[in-house]
C-alpha cells in the first residue's frame, strides 16, 4: 500500500496531549477509509504537525483527517523510502 507524509500548518503551542487526542482521533476511523496512520510528529514552536500513513490514495487520508476535525494543508507520497 502506498504511504504518505502529511502536513499540517498553524498549530503553534500543540501540547503532547492536544496532539496525541488528534491522533487517537484519526486512529478511532482510520478503517472506515482503508488507512493507516503510523506515526505523528509536532513542532510546537512553527505549528506544523507531520502524519505518515499507509492509504490507498492522498484523498482517503485527507478524508480521514476531515472527519477527525483537522483538515492536511498537504499531502505528499512517499514512493521510496529506507
Amino acid at each position: 500500500m502506498p504511504k504518505f507524509m502529511d502536513i499540517h500548518r498553524g498549530m503553534e503551542g500543540l501540547t503532547a496531549e492536544q496532539l496525541n487526542a488528534a491522533h487517537q482521533a484519526d486512529l478511532a476511523i482510520e478503517s472506515q477509509e482503508g488507512v493507516h496512520f503510523e506515526h505523528a510528529w509536532a513542532d510546537p514552536d512553527s505549528g506544523d504537525v507531520f502524519c505518515l500513513s499507509d492509504a490507498p490514495s492522498a484523498d482517503a487520508v485527507q478524508r480521514v483527517h476531515e472527519r477527525a476535525g483537522h483538515k492536511a494543508d498537504e499531502i505528499h507520497p512517499v514512493p521510496l523510502s529506507l
